[in-house]
C-alpha cells in the first residue's frame, strides 16, 4: 500500500515538474490510474485522459 502512495506522490512531481507537456501528464496520469485501481485497464485510461488534460491545461 506504502509503495502505491509512494508511486503515485513521485508521479506527480514529476507532472508539475514538466507541466505543459500533454505526454507527460497522459503517462504520469495513466500510470496513477493503473496504481490507484489495481490494474484496471478503464482506471487506467481515465488517468491517462485525465492526465493529458491537466497537462495541456497547465502548459497554457
Amino acid at each position: 500500500m506504502w509503495k502505491r502512495i509512494a508511486g503515485v506522490l513521485t508521479v506527480g512531481a514529476c507532472v508539475w515538474a514538466m507541466s505543459g507537456c500533454t505526454l507527460g501528464g497522459a503517462a504520469a496520469g495513466g500510470y496513477a490510474g493503473h496504481e490507484l485501481t489495481g490494474g484496471s485497464t478503464a482506471g487506467t485510461v481515465g488517468g491517462a485522459v485525465v492526465g493529458g488534460v491537466i497537462g495541456h491545461e497547465l502548459g497554457k
